[in-house]
């Protein structure tokens, strides 16, 4: 199953350390069209779910670079339980397992200029500051200049 893991920039260095990303349950996202949906637009609601929950993630780690990050991975159906909806077309779901570096995909990053909006964001729970951007996508091997850029 495609899934998205709310991350931050620390996670990501320990897990391209650890070459996993562990500590399941793990929370993810995924796009679950219904009937006449975009799978397409499915993803992309499961993405922002996912960068939603790395605000999260971001608020009980203020040492943490102002950047939310989502990493796509690929994982066996048996590893995933569900969790209910995350939108219209999309799923929280959980990991049940430890996703290893050779199942990432890609991830999705904000732009170190989204920084003030991002703070802003994890400040104030709800704020709208952080819709203003688009997360960026990076391949795997991008990962680790990413983590030493930040």
């Amino acid at each position: 199953m495609y899934v998205f893991l709310p991350s931050t920039v620390p996670a990501l260095a320990a897990a391209l350390a650890e070459r996993r990303v562990d500590g399941a349950p793990l929370t993810a996202f995924t796009a679950d069209p219904g009937p006449g949906s975009d799978t397409e637009e499915a993803e992309y609601e499961a993405m922002y779910a996912a960068a939603e929950e790395s605000l999260r993630l971001l608020r009980e780690d203020p040492d943490a670079p102002r950047r939310r990050v989502v990493l796509a991975a690929e994982v066996p159906d048996d590893l995933v339980e569900h969790g209910g909806r995350a939108g219209q077309d999309a799923a929280r779901v959980s990991i049940t397992g430890a996703v290893p570096y050779k199942k990432f995909r890609s991830a999705h990053v904000d732009d170190p200029d989204a920084a003030d909006d991002i703070a802003a964001a994890v400040a104030e729970p709800g704020s709208e500051a952080a819709e203003e951007h688009e997360l960026m996508w990076f391949a795997v091997q991008e990962l680790r200049h990413l983590v030493e850029e930040a």
